[in-house]
């Protein structure tokens, strides 16, 4: 059992610092993106789209608010607690913060995918500021799937030591 244990700065190799970053970037970008959604949602501003220009169509449709909060207003809190929870995880040094975040993101992937879904065949316009979050999603899932199979080994070892 000797060959389980491995000294702690073997341990942080087996979940790359470059992947949990690109973790933690990717989900800052998609609270940009989402506050930004937000933010015009409240403002009542008409939104310029740069390269479909259906954005306005998706964000007044009834589909961009549920029980009158803005979707983007979730997706913002999402992607904030995908970023604040990847900080946390470079704080404490704990895998199972890293877990537990990585497996939040099939709800992102799952929202994202629904809402493409209107946006192609009930809306039947594309947002670009949307895309965006999907592709930030999908982003996140993929790399949710790596980290999570980094953290079993690193919770492992942490449950050794």
């Amino acid at each position: 059992m000797e060959n389980l244990k491995t000294p702690s700065s073997k341990q942080s190799t087996l979940i790359p610092k470059g992947l949990v970053w690109a973790f933690i970037v990717i989900g800052f970008l998609g609270f940009l993106d989402a506050t930004f959604l937000t933010a015009e949602h409240y403002l009542g501003s008409l939104l310029n789209c740069p390269l479909f220009g259906d954005c306005e169509k998706v964000t007044t449709s009834p589909y961009a608010v549920i029980g009158g909060i803005p979707v983007a207003l979730m997706g913002a809190t999402y992607y904030l607690a995908i970023f604040v929870l990847g900080i946390a995880y470079f704080d404490a040094g704990r895998a199972r913060i890293l877990k537990f975040t990585a497996n939040l993101t099939p709800l992102g992937l799952i929202a994202s995918l629904w809402f493409l879904y209107l946006q192609i065949f009930v809306i039947k316009a594309l947002c670009f500021y949307c895309l965006i979050s999907a592709i930030t999603s999908t982003l996140l899932f993929i790399l949710g799937l790596i980290l999570r199979r980094g953290t079993k080994t690193r919770i492992i070892n942490e449950e050794l030591s």
